[in-house]
């Protein structure tokens, strides 16, 4: 048994360290052959020659690309990420500083997304072809279809601008930035550690609309996923045998046929969790947040390569991530597969 749990676990080591290699090359070739100049992009286009040729030479721009590769990937290994040119700052620490905006609005997307989106999908799969079912697949055919930003200007025109229910753009009105020090980055949790209540209440104000906006287009997919899985288990013949024995409708659908789709759901709303982290740049440009997807925007504006490349790989590691964890929570959703 040690034998086998050793061998599962060097192949996924394997497979994690293939991943990474992989993710590190497709990095390196959007640095390098995006139609980007990272060189003219540090000098401006006024710069002489010798100029643009000494900081080619710094930054190892004039090296044949496999010797430009290891540089990216030893610098990598040293903790250096490069200074992004358009903050002047190590990007590291620009990340740092607006990944906790974009996690305190993904958070509380997948929260609404999977808290309503699996009732709903279930609703719906056990109510197949009903009133209720028609109406929760036309609610999702909805989210999926209309575009975010529209969505979310809609949103900002109807609750903020026409009927004051929420705030606006940024993640805090004018008048309460500042009040409270940045402890931890996530504004909700330093505004209750400093116990301002109007700052934590300002921001839940300016949180409400673009989460719920993101958590709908969450819901969307995985009520749709939620009743598929659902009707699939439905059909099945444990189902009718259940039944038959006289176990209650209620218990055969929340402790057989939901206990069975426990392991999939896992896989759905990480992956929809790191789909919000990374795809989050719509609604962020839309209500002015300051998070990680405007970071990368403003950064691909203007040619910030060290920026976009980092961004990237953060991505595709938070995507390895939300797998390793899934594969944690099947073993204790999932006996059989431990």
């Amino acid at each position: 048994m040690n034998t086998a749990r050793f061998s599962a676990f060097g192949r996924q080591a394997g497979t994690i360290m293939v991943t990474l290699i992989g993710l590190l090359i497709l990095t390196f070739c959007i640095g390098r052959l995006m139609p980007v100049d990272p060189v003219r992009a540090i000098v401006g286009e006024e710069a002489d020659r010798a100029t643009y040729e000494m900081v080619a030479e710094r930054i190892g721009a004039n090296l044949p690309l496999y010797q430009q590769f290891f540089k990216y990937v030893s610098d990598l290994l040293h903790g250096d990420f490069g200074v992004s040119i358009r903050t002047g700052q190590p990007v590291i620490n620009d990340i740092l500083h607006v990944m906790p905006a974009t996690i305190e609005l993904a958070t509380f997307a997948i929260i609404v997304g999977a808290g309503l989106g699996i009732p709903l999908g279930i609703l719906a799969a056990v109510r197949r072809n009903k009133p209720v079912d028609h109406v929760i697949r036309f609610l999702t055919l909805i989210g999926h279809s209309m575009p975010i930003f529209w969505t979310g200007m809609i949103g900002l025109i109807v609750f903020y601008a026409a009927l004051d229910l929420v705030g606006g753009g940024g993640r805090l009105s004018d008048y309460y930035i500042g009040l409270v020090p940045e402890t931890t980055g996530f504004l909700l949790i330093d505004s209750m550690l400093a116990g301002d209540w109007e700052v934590f209440g300002d921001a839940v104000n300016h949180l409400l609309l673009p989460a719920s906006i993101l958590g709908y287009s969450s819901m969307a997919y995985i009520t749709r996923m939620t009743r598929s899985f659902m009707l699939d288990q439905l059909n099945q013949e444990y189902v009718t045998t259940a039944r038959v024995k006289g176990l209650s409708k209620s218990r055969t659908i929340w402790h057989h046929a939901f206990a069975n789709i426990r392991v999939q759901l896992v896989t759905i709303v990480a992956l929809a969790y790191g789909s919000l982290l990374e795809g989050a740049v719509l609604i962020e440009t839309v209500f002015s947040w300051p998070g990680f997807g405007q970071y990368i925007t403003n950064n691909m504006l203007v040619g910030d390569m060290n920026a976009v490349m980092t961004c990237v790989l953060l991505v595709g590691v938070i995507f390895i991530g939300l797998n390793l964890l899934s594969d944690a929570l099947y073993k204790i959703f999932d006996p059989r597969t431990r």
